[in-house]
């Protein structure tokens, strides 16, 4: 497949609003694809790339040569090209990626130059997310969206599971089933008001304490362990505390879902970016490990002893997660129906500094790679998961750090994001800090006063409310901001929607 009919099927996505018409679009895109080439195909038109990493910035795209007149370049010769790029290290790498990258860009079409662009910046903004990818793949193959859903939560990434699909149909996506050592996409947690409307729509739910640490997905195959972020980043070096727990539990095959937080002494959990930073640093862990020591808290269980446990409803999977992991290494939980022993629970729990719970239905199953209405975290106050779009240069004490920073939701019918104000509060100098390095290295435009960067910044913000304003593009603002902490962990394609913060913005009025 020429790179000319992937930007064609961008292009087609992009040019319209209706979910439908861009499945419909990535679908005929996809049958017309080698079997090989599927996955690259899958990730272009997710606006991404294969490779992680490319070392490929805007200053490298500033000026490119002429358009090629007509299109000759094929999508599995330009993902080789750029895993050769991706690869190049060492004294003259610069030179030589800077001359591979016009060497591609002259031998691509105008067209193409555009799609290479985005993709290679994270700029490429056609509102191809997963729900419209996964549905695509179900049209393209006639098989249905729940059992495509099942099989790319399972291998964790949606490419081969549509390369297998568009193979060998219903039997290719048989065959992806949990695999101990091979992360799958977790569930996720939607928005609650409170307990008691929580209650009101679970009826008997479980109430878990929320912690405010790393989410892991710890797998166990004997003495093997390997321990995976929730964006299934394997980060089991850096944490030797989860390994360690991890081993010494009584099943030798196990996959867990829970949590590591950094605690002090009497129990109480250290700030957030104590606990970031701790499983984030990849020098000295030892060191690191002495000076900030991680607990490990499970939650669910999705695998034991040969035994796939996701698809058992909730009550069921607590159950077996009580016998395979021991009480001291269990997220507290309180099975409930009345608001009374709730809301004592949620006070003690808020009183041990942890920041809320989370209400979870005992009849759902493991929805992975959802956020649906089985798990509902509930807060003492407004929050949202919201994009940095850009940054304002601060002043007074604030001079040469990047400080008002530009906020956005998630508008999935597009892929792009809607401002929704701007916020400065919060932040500490260590937060100025990094913050101010990070966005350096998102920028993408920096002019006198603001930075634009690549909406990939993801920054929890607390709030008092959402009132109408004209000022912004959804017509709506947030009262009083403030960030609360940044979330490197997650990545902008699950921050809120503006969708939710029009329901908090209609729950006021």
């Amino acid at each position: 497949m020429l790179l000319a009919d992937v930007a064609l099927a961008s292009e087609n996505v992009a040019g319209t609003t209706k979910r439908s018409e861009k499945s419909a679009a990535v679908a005929d895109c996809l049958r017309r694809a080698d079997p090989a080439e599927v996955p690259v195909v899958v990730a272009y038109l997710s606006g991404e790339l294969r490779q992680r990493r490319t070392g490929v910035g805007w200053a490298s795209l500033r000026e490119l040569p002429a358009p090629a007149p007509e299109a000759a370049l094929g999508v599995a010769e330009v993902d080789a090209t750029l895993e050769t790029i991706s690869a190049l290290s060492g004294p003259g790498s610069q030179a030589e990626r800077a001359g591979q990258v016009r060497s591609l860009f002259a031998r691509a079409t105008e067209a193409e130059q555009r799609l290479l662009r985005g993709l290679l910046t994270g700029e490429l903004r056609q509102g191809a997310l997963e729900g419209v990818m996964l549905d695509a793949v179900a049209r393209a193959t006639g098989l249905p969206a729940p059992d495509v859903r099942r099989a790319a939560m399972l291998r964790g990434a949606l490419g081969p599971v549509a390369q297998a699909a568009l193979a060998r149909g219903a039997a290719g996506l048989a065959e992806f089933r949990l695999q101990v050592g091979r992360p799958v996409q977790p569930m996720l947690a939607s928005p609650g008001d409170d307990v008691a409307s929580a209650l009101a729509r679970l009826g008997t739910a479980a109430l878990e304490w929320k912690l405010d640490g790393v989410r892991v997905q710890v797998h166990r195959d004997g003495d093997d362990v390997a321990v995976f972020t929730r964006s299934l980043e394997d980060i089991t070096a850096r944490v030797p505390e989860v390994v360690e727990v991890a081993r010494t539990l009584p099943a030798r095959r196990v996959v867990l879902d829970g949590e590591a937080i950094a605690l002090r002494p009497d129990g109480r959990p250290l700030p957030f970016q104590v606990t970031g930073s701790r499983v984030g640093s990849r020098v000295d862990v030892t060191a690191a490990r002495a000076t900030a020591p991680l607990s490990t808290y499970a939650f669910d269980v999705l695998h034991v002893d040969g035994d796939d446990v996701l698809a058992l409803p909730g009550r069921d999977r607590f159950e077996v997660l009580a016998h395979a992991v021991p009480e001291g290494l269990r997220v507290p939980r309180l099975v409930t129906d009345d608001l009374d022993r709730a809301g004592a629970f949620v006070a003690d729990t808020l009183a041990r500094g942890h920041e809320g719970v989370v209400a979870k239905s005992l009849d759902a199953p493991y929805d992975a790679g959802r956020r649906g209405a089985g798990w509902l975290k509930v807060k003492p106050r407004h929050t949202l998961d919201l994009v940095v779009l850009a940054a304002e240069w601060g002043h007074g004490r604030r001079r040469g750090w990047l400080s008002n920073l530009h906020l956005g939701a998630l508008d999935p019918a597009t892929g792009g994001f809607v401002m929704l104000g701007k916020t400065f509060k919060g932040l500490t100098d260590a937060m100025l800090t990094w913050q101010t390095e990070r966005l350096q290295e998102l920028a993408v435009e920096t002019g006198e006063w603001v930075v634009q960067v690549r909406p990939e910044l993801v920054v929890e913000v607390a709030f008092d409310g959402v009132q109408t304003s004209p000022r912004y593009p959804g017509g709506m603002a947030l009262r009083f901001a403030r960030v609360l902490r940044h979330r490197p962990d997650k990545p902008a394609a699950e921050a809120d929607t503006v969708e939710a913060v029009r329901r908090i913005h209609a729950s006021a009025t």
